[in-house]
């Protein structure tokens, strides 16, 4: 536990590549990694990590909702467990925000393996239905106060297989030090791109059918989340149309201090994203952008969040996007359709002081438990906030013929984006 503190180590060349992003580790035929029943297992790691498990959905009358479970380590101190929610009706502009450190955090629960969880205020279970439509799915419960209980049932698709970056055991990875076999951190994610919802909010006492489609993923931070990343973005865009239509793309950028010309190399942005496409997982895309490289026009394999249009927000100090631009390309993961994939999502949010579906700002240091704020050495003066949106959003998308029925070129897709913007220093 200690060892990052004591370390004997032999010295290391300081102009050592000392991070190893897993978007560059798999070539492009390789980049679709199926996932096994332990990627999505609690791992709980101690030291400094954080591990969650993020569920995101929109339902059919544009409410969203995400509830994410957060299993934070800090050294020697016993982990704080949180469960979190946050509902969101852009139609009234109603938001309900829950945040509520569990008790009595349990995995396996007893007759369960470590894909379900259970505190005395939620439940988690995962179910496997091998061979049928739906072959995983999660059944949440969870009282989260008077006001709010929820019970969902979350299904994957038997054509939309959960992914990470490359096969095996270290698939999804980002490590982080100059030798991956005994790193000094990583990143890990492992994503289900499309699920189906179900189920019941009782909100204020009023009990609600839910039902709509949405994303989810399991994601390791194994280090001080303020050494991770200096930027985060995320884009989550689901849609009915064409069968079902989602596109999912998470990015992070690393601190100055990690790179591939070791501390002073960094500011290296990791992107990974999926598409699926005719209800079809039908591209997994990574790629790494480095800091003294110009990202190439066209490529077989693009992975982008771009903050094409960005203003100074007065109330937080950083450029902020206005504009975003969001691309996937990559070969297609279907035999009986292959060829080139290419999607963009542009998404206008208008200028700072009135953008147009702002969820929230999050002031993340008012939001993270107490004792990791006592271990996250932010620079003075910075405070890391993430930008949140909920707008409609049009995929443009160029297909093969095969995979949208009755579409073999372009493609328009109305649907949903949720994406965050976030900056840590």
């Amino acid at each position: 536990m200690f060892s990052s503190i004591f370390s004997t180590a032999p010295p290391v060349d300081p102009n050592a590549p000392n991070f190893h992003p897993v978007s560059s580790a798999h070539p492009p035929s390789e980049l679709f990694g199926e996932l096994e029943s332990k990627d999505t297992e609690w791992a709980c790691p101690g030291g400094f990590a954080v591990e969650t498990q993020t569920f995101y959905h929109f339902f059919e009358d544009g409410t969203s909702m995400m509830c994410q479970v957060i299993h934070s380590a800090v050294g020697v101190w016993y982990p704080t467990i949180q469960f979190t929610c946050k509902i969101y009706n852009p139609t009234t502009k109603e938001k309900t925000w829950k945040s509520i450190n569990v008790s009595n955090f349990v995995t396996p629960p007893p007759g369960l393996d470590k894909r379900s969880s259970k505190a005395d205020q939620f439940s988690i279970t995962h179910k496997s239905k091998p061979g049928s439509d739906t072959p995983e799915s999660y059944t949440i419960t969870a009282n989260l106060g008077d006001d709010l209980q929820i019970t969902l049932d979350v299904a994957r698709p038997a054509s939309v297989p959960g992914f990470k970056v490359g096969k095996g055991p270290t698939g999804g990875f980002s490590y982080f030090g100059p030798d991956p076999k005994n790193a000094e951190g990583y990143v890990v994610h492992r994503f289900w791109p499309r699920t189906q919802a179900t189920g019941m909010l009782v909100h204020n006492g009023r009990a609600v059918p839910v039902k709509g489609s949405g994303m989810f993923v399991h994601a390791i931070q194994g280090m001080r989340p303020n050494l991770v990343a200096a930027r985060w973005n995320f884009a989550h865009f689901q849609s009915e149309q064409h069968g079902g239509v989602s596109a999912v793309l998470m990015d992070f950028t690393t601190t100055d201090a990690y790179g591939r010309k070791g501390a002073g190399s960094g500011f290296v942005t990791v992107s990974v994203g999926s598409l699926v496409l005719g209800g079809k997982l039908a591209a997994v895309t990574a790629e790494t952008k480095w800091p003294d490289e110009e990202p190439a026009a066209s490529a077989g394999v693009i992975s982008r969040a771009v903050h094409s249009k960005t203003a100074r927000d007065q109330e937080t100090g950083y450029d902020a996007p206005t504009e975003l631009v969001y691309r996937w390309a990559g070969p297609s993961l279907l035999p009986e359709a292959q060829g080139p994939i290419d999607g963009t999502l542009t998404v206008d949010v208008g200028p700072p002081e009135a953008y147009k579906g702002l969820v929230e700002k999050v002031d993340v240091l008012a939001e993270i438990p107490y004792v990791i704020k006592t271990m996250v050495n932010y620079v003075a003066g910075t405070k890391p906030y993430i930008y949140q949106w909920q707008n409609p959003a049009t995929l443009h998308v160029n297909v093969p013929g095969g995979i949208i029925p009755g579409v073999s070129d372009k493609v328009e897709v109305e649907g949903t984006l949720y994406n965050e913007a976030t900056f840590i220093s």
